[in-house]
């Protein structure tokens, strides 16, 4: 299975996220991502969703969203026409004698200490999926109390020529 991005431009207004993701829910597909915000344009409104599964089914996600009335631009990204980021809130149990191994943790992945008490730290991160991945697997041994990542967002490079439909 692949992990494939879509942006999909939408009309911005009520019920246009519930109509996309019944969309999927109707027909069993799970979406691993979802992102939404309004764009430059205020009655437009960007989802950017991140669905793994096979090309074929992916096939059938992107023609189904382009029967949706509310649904302007489809844009498919490839892996090198994009810049991706994600942002992740992560809890960490950090008792005084941890704080010094998880600082330095932080330090490598560019994390920021963004609340401190007695005994959590919580980290904000920025970055890609595997690199939000690879922050947590390296806390799991301090005790992680709680994780929130956003959905992944995503704008496309330079001049890039994308795959739009609809």
């Amino acid at each position: 299975m692949a992990r494939h991005t879509l942006s999909v431009l939408v009309n911005n207004h009520m019920g246009v996220l519930s109509r996309v993701s019944g969309l999927f829910s109707r027909r069993g597909f799970n979406i691993e991502s979802l992102s939404v915000g309004v764009t430059e344009n205020k009655d437009v409104s960007r989802m950017t969703i991140v669905v793994e599964c096979e090309d074929d089914i992916f096939s059938q996600i992107k023609n189904q969203l382009s029967k949706l009335m509310d649904v302007r631009t489809i844009t498919e990204f490839e892996e090198d026409e994009a810049v991706k980021r994600e942002l992740a809130l992560i809890k960490i149990d950090a008792k005084s004698e941890k704080r010094t191994q998880i600082l330095e943790i932080a330090n490598i992945f560019r994390a920021h200490v963004i609340d401190v008490t007695n005994s959590t730290l919580i980290l904000e991160l920025t970055g890609d999926h595997s690199k939000v991945s690879a922050i947590i697997s390296m806390l799991e041994e301090f005790g992680i109390k709680e994780v929130i990542r956003t959905g992944v967002t995503a704008i496309a490079r330079g001049n890039s020529e994308l795959k739009k439909s609809k």
